[in-house]
């Protein structure tokens, strides 16, 4: 087990401009990105077709009219589409869009989506993209999720639905997504196959201005972004905050993601709510004041389950699920004043074939006949593990938890928790996994662990099921056997 290591506070920088066609940096500091665009295509590259912002529907004219490949440059001003729901850009493959300093695309409240179709390798740069009302999952840019789209150095702002929508090999660059009515991006495709996504450098903040989830209560459709069965995504550098739900929530079988040296702050709900998925790498970031609406609202009713900055449900470490680890590795976070700290929950009822799986029609990866989980072949090997989503393999470690309650408006103890737990399981009538069963799994035999950890302030932990609530010493001691090498208000450990 590795020793405490510092871990340095990220500042806010100024502007971090992208270089055109840059590929991934090593490091990306996160800091402002919205009114904080650079100053670029200025004029017109050798070429390009200039388009006429006082043509209404220029833009698309000159798209239809011009070959694959062609650069469209936008001068400043407002450029519109047709007055018309449907009046939108069909790229080609390769075309780029690049929008002067003040160039603007306003969907007048009227068109439902910009940039619509499957063209790959489209380029979009240096636009604000705003007034488009996409409906509920339905999405502003790239709203058919072409392939492999570069959307650098943009701002897409108050537009309902999605800002934008992802493909496979999508890259978003320095962006500002911002105060759009549902997501800043929806990474999902009906046919599955989003893979290896960049989302680097960008401010995220927000979203869900339309307040989804009591609109529709139970859907989970909102967020700064939300994810859904992605394999492979990198999430780094960005500044992630004032999302009107979690800042990033990745719902249902994706894998392979790599989450770093992002700022996550003042999102009502999670900083990361990881539900169903596997393998994970969560590391470098800070984490403050998330959770703390929705914590609050949820002790105001007498709910005391652990709200927590980071959540993970149903989701683990899967070897046989190929990634760039085994693991869902969280190490070198520090959290500061967020409502609770991690939950690792598996909810006992919840699995593939189950009535209770809110993911409809979907299954585990290792399963590919999702009818197969049901009695009597659930009840033995290999369905009996196969079939469910577990929390499994997490380790929680080289982390610092700062808490004081008044900052987060926390003053009667339902709050500063961190927790691994489960369910009694009930439910359906022919579960394999009633009773303390998954439990007794998640708490001892699934391979969860934290350690070397740094505390500061009243924490408290949860182990086995909300109603127990431990002291540290309780936490590091048998039968739980927790944080060890841990350190609280800096007692140094011994270990």
């Amino acid at each position: 087990m590795s020793h405490l290591r510092p871990i340095l506070a990220v500042v806010l920088l100024a502007a971090f401009v992208v270089p055109t066609g840059s590929s991934a940096a090593a490091e990306v500091t996160p800091g402002p990105v919205c009114d904080h665009q650079p100053v670029a295509n200025t004029t017109a590259p050798a070429g390009a077709v200039t388009v006429d912002a006082a043509v209404p529907g220029d833009l698309y004219r000159k798209s239809q009219d011009s070959p694959p490949g062609t650069t469209f440059w936008l001068p400043a001003g407002t450029h519109t589409l047709a007055a018309d729901p449907f009046g939108q850009i069909i790229p080609k493959d390769g075309d780029v869009y690049l929008g002067a300093p003040g160039a603007v695309l306003d969907g007048q409240g009227i068109n439902r989506a910009a940039f619509t179709q499957q063209a790959k390798d489209v380029v979009i740069r240096g636009l604000t993209i705003q007034n488009f009302v996409a409906p509920q999952d339905q999405g502003v840019v790239n709203h058919d999720s072409g392939e492999h789209w570069i959307i650098e150095n943009t701002t897409v702002q108050n537009n309902k639905g999605a800002g934008i929508m992802a493909g496979a090999r999508q890259e978003v660059r320095h962006s500002c997504l911002r105060d759009n009515g549902q997501y800043g991006m929806n990474a999902y495709r009906s046919d599955s196959t989003i893979t290896a996504l960049i989302i680097e450098g960008n401010e995220i903040a927000g979203n869900n201005t339309d307040d989804w989830e009591t609109r529709s209560p139970g859907c989970g459709c909102s967020g700064g972004v939300k994810f859904w069965v992605v394999d492979k995504a990198d999430v780094r550098g960005n500044w992630i905050h004032h999302n009107h739900g979690a800042g990033l929530w990745a719902d249902t079988d994706n894998n392979d993601f790599l989450i770093e040296n992002n700022l996550i702050e003042d999102n009502d709900a999670e900083a990361l709510f990881y539900e169903i998925s596997y393998n994970l790498v969560f590391r470098d970031n800070v984490l403050r004041r998330n959770s703390l609406v929705a914590g609050k609202r949820r002790a105001d009713k007498g709910d005391n389950f652990p709200v927590a900055s980071v959540y993970l449900s149903e989701s683990g470490g899967e070897p046989r699920v190929p990634a760039r680890t085994h693991l869902i590795d969280i190490y070198d976070n520090t959290f500061e004043d967020n409502w609770s700290g991690i939950t690792a929950w598996e909810n006992a009822d919840r699995f593939c074939n189950s009535p209770a799986n809110t993911s409809i029609n979907t299954c585990t990866k290792l399963v590919t006949d999702r009818t197969q989980c049901a009695a009597p072949g659930i009840e033995s090997e290999p369905l009996f593990d196969d079939c469910r989503w577990k929390t499994q393999l997490v380790e929680v470690h080289d982390n610092t938890f700062r808490f004081d309650p008044a900052r987060a408006g926390c003053t009667n103890g339902v709050c500063g928790k961190m927790a691994l737990l489960s369910n009694w399981g009930t439910y359906p009538t022919w579960s394999p996994y009633k009773g303390t069963l998954v439990q007794d799994a998640i708490t001892h035999d699934q391979g969860n662990y934290w350690f070397s950890n740094a505390y500061y302030g009243p924490w408290k932990f949860v182990a086995g099921d909300t109603s127990r609530i431990l002291t540290a010493e309780q936490w590091q001691t048998t039968p739980w056997d927790q944080d060890n090498c841990a350190s609280f208000d800096d007692v140094m450990p011994h270990c």
